[in-house]
């Protein structure tokens, strides 16, 4: 499941991703972030993943889309996690958007939020 977080302003938003995402997840996320890029041309994002167990066939490939089409929108992206190869996804992603990526413990949720947020 991918939920809006109420922190989200402008063209920094939130979201808390849980469970197995699947492809409906992606038809409310991708246009939340496009509200965002639409006003301000690019986006801030923090991805807070709790109790996160991966994607679906179809959502996967909704991500590699939204990846390729989004790669050169996106100027930030704060990932939180609990878990250590969540720390290791931050990696991974990198070579795949022209985004400055940033991974943050749960515990260090605020201050992701305030790096997205600073000017």
């Amino acid at each position: 499941m991918i939920e809006k977080l109420s922190r989200s302003a402008g063209r920094v938003i939130g979201f808390k991703l849980s469970g197995k995402l699947h492809d409906a997840d992606y038809k409310t996320f991708v246009p939340d972030i496009d509200g965002a890029i639409a006003p301000h041309e690019k986006a801030r994002i923090l991805a807070w993943f709790h109790d996160f167990h991966g994607w679906d066939t179809a959502a996967l490939w909704d991500d590699i889309k939204f990846s390729t089409t989004h790669c050169a929108k996106v100027e930030r992206i704060a990932l939180v996690g609990e878990k250590t190869w969540e720390k290791w996804m931050a990696q991974v992603c990198t070579p795949f958007t022209m985004a400055t990526i940033r991974y943050f413990d749960a515990s260090q949720i605020e201050d992701a939020w305030k790096w997205l947020e600073e000017p």
